[in-house]
């Protein structure tokens, strides 16, 4: 406590290319000059000594910081226990927000402006005062501003800036105070070209307001852990939803939001050097954004319909450390076995699954185990979600002619040892990859399928001839994801048996173990998962296998035939990840119904 920096300006500077956190539209209140009181207040918490304090108060004077952002920022106590303390210390009750339900009526007390102005929330009314919820109620005029805002008598309430800063986005919506602004303003802006083009956010005063909206909504995204934003036009507004974990979640709007639904969308597409002017056909783009320390590559798709053009964003963390092939969650046997085969000198390895599966992510373990100076690695993707040193990677650019199947025939002249496909979508590119394996190289790539065996049957409806399939390919990963319980609030549940035998779980493997239930923490902002781990269907293919194939056999019968060899399956594999508290019953029905139930 002997020295306080304040890093703002370095962070500023670090950060002025990059996504920043939302900004109050004016400058807040000055925080309470130093006092008497304050002092004897502080010193009744019983957490600072009276050196501690007399700086506490001096560097508050001098910077014009808070008390409470004093302690925050300078790690003295964490913010709740600074909070508690000060509750008992002074006679304001202090509260967490975490599962609290405010009146409409309430919230219509202090608009958007306010709120995210002052870093308040109005609670209840009470005798005819407003309570008010501050991490800071000691800030000089915050009362009589608020008082002046609501038209009545302000009671101030205790909670974390983390609680505010969720009940405000939970009851006025991202972006609230940016649309009020707009809306106050009585404007629906057309924004200059060269403003809205600009691909990085900083904290420019004269941003467009239409600007921020966007910015925030990408920076509630990156905050919330989201793979994907949608912008989904509606009848009567304009919808946007966040995908985490695989799930989509609904994001808290600000009404008349649709009013400005046309400025948003053409901010979107020019950041991603698509034409603005055409809104009936399909487009595709890219941007590129710093946020923060992490680089994002953001894939956006455009889709006309009714109510005007839906956007899709994926975002895709470029710096993101890669996982290890012993962190993808397959049990002991199964990574056995894949470690093995990816040392195989040739041969195609295919992994299978939906889009978002975590298809692209297994096979950049694959590669990262194998990464070394003796082998030469190639890889085409569209487009390359990851970068890796010491590896050959090569993007699709369908709009040049260079297609999967034209990057595939230059790769074999490379002199490569191990070539990673990022997808077989046609015949020219199942063949190519298949003639690659029988030439002496080690193939990775994958495939739209339900399950490992439909992998075979889906190649040769592709035309691929069944003995060049059974002839090339070793194994075949099927994969899901599924939601990881949050270890701090999952909590153990009784199961019912008889539901359990419906549903064909292994009641014997669980013995006296509990299966858990998802609950909800701050952690995990509530959900009760956080996080997400893969389940597995390994396939090997051996002999009879092999002439299955050649004689045409079917999926279902590839997959009795292998089930009967102990073959485990999607749903086999996530009862085990259920037994073990991983995730939830009901989690691994939710990613494998539509492949296990018939």
């Amino acid at each position: 406590m002997e020295t306080m920096t304040d890093d703002a300006t370095t962070t500023a500077a670090a950060d002025a290319a990059s996504i920043t956190p939302p900004q109050p539209l004016v400058p807040a209140a000055r925080p309470l000059v130093v006092t008497g009181g304050m002092a004897n207040l502080l010193k009744k918490t019983g957490l600072f000594n009276s050196s501690q304090i007399a700086t506490l108060l001096q560097v508050s004077r001098r910077e014009g910081v808070g008390i409470t952002d004093l302690v925050i920022r300078e790690g003295l106590v964490p913010e709740a226990d600074y909070l508690q303390a000060l509750s008992d210390a002074s006679g304001l009750p202090f509260m967490r927000l975490s599962s609290v339900a405010i009146e409409p009526s309430v919230i219509e007390k202090l608009s958007a402006k306010v709120v995210f102005q002052y870093n308040v929330i109005p609670y209840a009314i009470e005798a005819g005062a407003l309570a008010v919820v501050t991490q800071d109620p000691f800030t000089l005029g915050l009362a009589d501003a608020l008082r002046i805002a609501a038209g009545m008598r302000i009671r101030f309430v205790l909670a974390t800036s983390v609680d505010i800063a969720r009940a405000a986005k939970k009851f006025y919506g991202v972006g609230a105070e940016t649309v009020a602004r707009m809306i106050q303003d009585d404007r629906i802006e057309v924004v200059p070209e060269d403003i809205l083009a600009k691909s990085d956010i900083g904290d420019d005063d004269q941003e467009a307001s239409i600007v921020k909206f966007v910015n925030q909504v990408i920076w509630e995204a990156y905050q919330e852990r989201a793979t994907d934003i949608h912008f989904e036009p509606m009848e009567n507004e304009l919808r946007i939803r966040y995908r985490v974990d695989g799930v989509l979640h609904p994001a808290p709007l600000p009404p008349q939001l649709n009013r400005f639904q046309a400025a948003i969308i053409s901010r979107i597409k020019v950041m991603a050097n698509m034409d603005i002017a055409e809104k009936r056909m399909p487009q595709d783009g890219r941007i590129g954004l710093r946020i923060r320390t992490e680089e994002i590559d953001i894939r956006v798709s455009t889709m006309p319909t009714v109510y005007g053009e839906s956007v899709s964003l994926r975002l895709l963390m470029r710096g993101q450390s890669m996982i290890r092939l012993d962190e993808l969650g397959m049990c002991a046997d199964d990574n056995a076995i894949i470690a093995k085969l990816i040392h195989k000198p040739n041969g195609i390895i295919l992994v299978t699954g939906p889009t978002g599966s975590g298809k692209s992510t297994s096979l950049y373990a694959y590669l990262r185990e194998i990464n070394t100076p003796e082998q030469r690695i190639i890889t085409v993707e569209d487009p390359i979600e990851y970068e890796m040193g010491g590896i050959n990677q090569i993007n699709v650019r369908s709009d040049i002619g260079l297609t999967f199947a034209t990057a595939l025939r230059h790769i074999l002249r490379q002199d490569p040892d191990v070539i990673m496909v990022g997808e077989i979508r046609d015949f020219e590119t199942a063949e190519i990859a298949i003639r690659a394996a029988l030439t002496g190289h080690l193939v990775f790539s994958t495939l739209h399928t339900n399950d490992a065996a439909g992998a075979i049957t889906r190649l040769v409806d592709m035309g691929v001839e069944p003995f060049l399939v059974a002839s090339s390919v070793e194994a075949i990963v099927a994969q899901r994801l599924v939601r990881r319980l949050c270890p701090n609030c999952r909590q153990p549940e009784t199961p019912d048996h008889t539901f359990l035998k419906s549903v064909d779980f292994p009641i014997d493997e669980l013995g006296d173990n509990p299966l858990y239930a998802a609950n909800g923490c701050e952690k995990c902002r509530m959900t009760g998962f956080r996080g997400r781990v893969g389940i597995y269907e390994m396939l090997r293919v051996d002999e009879k296998i092999e002439a299955m194939i050649v004689d045409r056999a079917s999926a279902g019968a590839i997959k009795q035939y292998a089930t009967g060899r102990n073959l485990r399956t999607l749903r086999d594999d996530g009862w085990l990840k259920a037994i073990d508290g991983t995730t939830t019953i009901a989690e691994v029905m939710r990613v494998t119904e539509t492949v296990e139930v018939e």
